[in-house]
């Protein structure tokens, strides 16, 4: 299988419907790549990784494999650190993808953040010499999530048929999903200035243990901390807020200030070893298990969540 375009990046999504189409629209695809000397990854699910597996024999040898619930947990890392860290590492030459960003099982909290992941894969290619395969299960994934899939992808294969989309129009995606992010219920709050950084991370650190989060963890709250106020007294205006929460088996860290955040893929690209600032929102996006922004003229919200 091989998407028609003129273009040099290619996107595609696979809309497959139990195992045996699974298999028929990745195995050729990562064959073929093999076969052109191209270098070849794929990240998908535990699950459909293992049947990948077997199902490739001893071209799996020439594969590397991630684990999307690992690699992928985090949606705003996939693209620096999964596709980016892949395809960076083959300047020289074409490579082939495969990711499945998106699974029964993503929560209704992680979804936004996957979806506009799959709309920012396109600004974060053009041009590049890169395929990017994204399989979805559309006999289990609810209808809008193959509606977005439509909007993200210029490419969408289904039945074993190649259809461009009529309804491809990814910043229109990440537009809709730039949602306001709900107060908590209840959440103590601290403000904070230029004066008041070591306060804010003070707070927050305690705070987080409290309610459960140690070692290393209580580390990363720190740096995340640390990273999202300074960021605001610098850009966002000179001061924020923060809060911190307990949700079900994660503590919720949330910074808010009156900045805004123009470019949409500010903490998703790799950083340069000669780049002047921007590297604070990508550790943010390291450091924690699902990162959620909203961000516009009255100001930027972004909220960690971080699992004890």
């Amino acid at each position: 299988m091989t998407a028609q375009t003129a273009e040099p990046f290619v996107h595609p999504a696979l809309f497959y419907r139990g195992e045996k189409e699974y298999l028929h629209g990745t195995v050729p695809f990562i064959q073929d790549g093999l076969r052109a000397g191209e270098p070849v990854a794929v990240a998908v699910p535990g699950p459909n990784l293992a049947i990948l597996k077997t199902a490739l024999g001893d071209d799996a040898a020439d594969v590397r494999f991630l684990d999307m619930t690992e690699a992928g947990r985090n949606p705003g890392r996939i693209i620096p650190k999964v596709l980016r860290a892949f395809a960076d590492a083959h300047r020289d030459t074409r490579v082939r993808i495969i990711g499945e960003p998106i699974w029964v099982g993503r929560s209704s909290v992680e979804y936004p953040a996957c979806v506009q992941h799959e709309a920012l894969i396109n600004p974060a290619f053009e041009g590049r010499e890169v395929t990017i395969l994204c399989p979805y299960d559309a006999a289990r994934l609810d209808e809008q999530v193959l509606a977005d899939a439509y909007a993200t992808h210029p490419v969408v294969i289904s039945g074993g048929q190649e259809r461009r989309s009529t309804a491809y129009a990814p910043e229109r995606v990440v537009a809709h999903y730039n949602q306001p992010l709900a107060q908590a219920a209840a959440s103590e709050e601290l403000g904070y200035d230029a004066d008041r950084l070591p306060s804010a991370r003070h707070f927050a650190v305690e705070r987080a243990a409290g309610l459960g989060l140690s070692g290393i963890r209580l580390e990363d709250v720190a740096l995340i901390v640390a990273e999202l106020t300074t960021n605001s007294v610098v850009h966002g205006g000179g001061s924020g807020t923060i809060r911190v929460w307990s949700d079900a088996d994660q503590v919720v860290l949330e910074v808010r200030d009156h900045g805004y955040l123009s470019d949409p893929l500010a903490g998703r690209r790799p950083a340069t070893r000669d780049q002047q600032g921007g590297r604070g929102l990508l550790l943010v996006h390291y450091l924690s298990d699902l990162v959620r922004i909203h961000t516009g003229p009255d100001g930027t919200a972004i909220r960690c969540y971080i699992s004890r």
